[in-house]
């Protein structure tokens, strides 16, 4: 491992709330993950997936249904897309994990400040922009900012409240914005991640790229990454948040580390809308970049957290990448979609929520779904049953259409690891 960069301020991971097809607890995931088990089959379909074949996608579990978030949040709920609605209840409850649960705006203006948020959506308020009517209400609803608006304004944080929206990168690229943020001196304390709902016409644009599965007839066991039998993502829902905090604000309170997040990158293919660069030279370079920003060489990394999202010739890319940067199988690949599917926006913050919870415990999950890998594909995927993992730092990949690539390097917290 290099020398550590010693100017910028170490960042601890404090908190992380997921609502996905596993669950609306974190605990859910994770068990979902280690039993390799699919939770996609509460599925909606579209008449038409651009290939003669229906698409489908997987809704939420019911204890997430809208008008239940809508009535947790009360008023404010009540004039928020639904999906905005999804985003605040999950950074609530990651706040509400990192033990953040005091308003600081209530402590004064000069430490409220010193609390962000960064959240993006890809496909923004689809709900109410496809809705016939025009209300009061619909520019507060309608604009993409209105996740982080949202959030700050529960929450109390009076500091840069930014959206971003890097398609199916977003969550990834929302947490490395808050981590810089914080490396920077401009924050204290970040919330950061990504939300997601589908509508019909958002699924039917999905459809209409060739990028979904078309085994709608086996939903549990349609999303296979890196698999030889692959044909496409399933779409889903979901959110997933992380609170980030420097690690002398989190030391003054005693608070719990997940982890540390020590590198991060994005870049951008430059190659095509939809389809990434050729040999996933795109992708390569943003692993490097966020390997060289965290000071960590390639052999240091024990366990790469892939996005695979089961597309042939994305995950042909990615397994390219990954190949080239650590060398053919020379560390173990998990996936996470063969058990939440594609949640879109929310996949990167749920992917670096799986990695530190994968250092917390120690153990790298399997990949769901999965039977044979692809012939060629030279990597290592973890499959069957979960493995042991070292301590070390991991790295989690996320990648998106318009060819936006993020990275993030993420460490063990020296404390030792939670171990299940």
């Amino acid at each position: 491992m290099r020398n550590a960069q010693p100017t910028r301020r170490p960042v601890a991971v404090t908190g992380m709330a997921t609502t996905t097809p596993a669950g609306v607890r974190t605990e859910d995931l994770w068990s979902a993950l280690l039993a390799a088990k699919g939770t996609l089959a509460g599925a909606f379909g579209t008449p038409d997936a651009g290939r003669g074949t229906p698409g489908f996608a997987c809704r939420l579990p019911a204890a997430a249904d809208e008008r239940q978030l809508a009535l947790r949040l009360g008023k404010l709920g009540r004039r928020l897309d639904p999906a905005t609605r999804l985003g605040v209840f999950t950074a609530l409850n990651a706040l509400a994990d990192a033990g953040l649960t005091d308003r600081p705006r209530d402590t004064g203006r000069a430490v409220s400040g010193r609390f962000a948020v960064v959240a993006g959506t890809a496909f923004g308020a689809s709900t109410t922009l496809e809705a016939p009517e025009r209300g009061t209400f619909f520019v507060p609803m309608a604009m993409h900012n209105a996740l982080s608006a949202s959030i700050s304004l529960v929450a109390g944080f009076t500091g840069p409240s930014l959206a971003v929206s890097a398609a199916c990168a977003t969550g990834a690229v929302a947490v490395g914005e808050g981590v810089r943020l914080i490396r920077e001196g401009i924050a204290d304390v970040v919330v950061a991640g990504g939300a997601e709902l589908l509508t019909a016409k958002s699924l039917a644009g999905i459809g209409a790229s060739g990028a979904l599965s078309a085994r709608a007839s086996e939903p549990l066991r349609s999303a296979r990454p890196f698999d030889a039998d692959r044909d496409g993502t399933v779409a889903s829902e979901g959110a997933a948040f992380v609170v980030l905090e420097s690690l002398d604000h989190a030391a003054r309170r005693a608070a719990r580390e997940y982890g540390r997040i020590s590198g991060y990158a994005t870049t951008c293919d430059a190659h095509h809308l939809t389809s990434p660069s050729p040999g996933g030279e795109g992708a390569a370079e943003c692993m490097r970049a966020a390997l060289a920003d965290a000071a960590v060489d390639a052999a240091d990394i024990t366990h790469v957290n892939a996005h695979a999202t089961s597309t042939p010739v994305g995950d042909a890319a990615e397994a390219q990448a990954i190949a080239s940067v650590f060398g053919p199988r020379r560390v173990p690949v998990t996936a996470n979609k063969g058990v939440t599917g594609h949640m879109i926006a929310a996949s990167g913050a749920a992917e670096a929520v799986a990695s530190l919870l994968a250092l917390a415990h120690a153990v790298v999950p399997p990949t769901a779904n999965t039977v044979k890998v692809d012939d060629a594909l030279e990597i290592d995927l973890v499959m069957g049953r979960s493995r042991a993992l070292p301590s070390g730092p991991v790295l989690s990949s996320s990648f998106g259409f318009g060819g936006h690539n993020a990275a993030l390097v993420l460490l063990p917290t020296p404390h030792g690891p939670e171990r299940s």
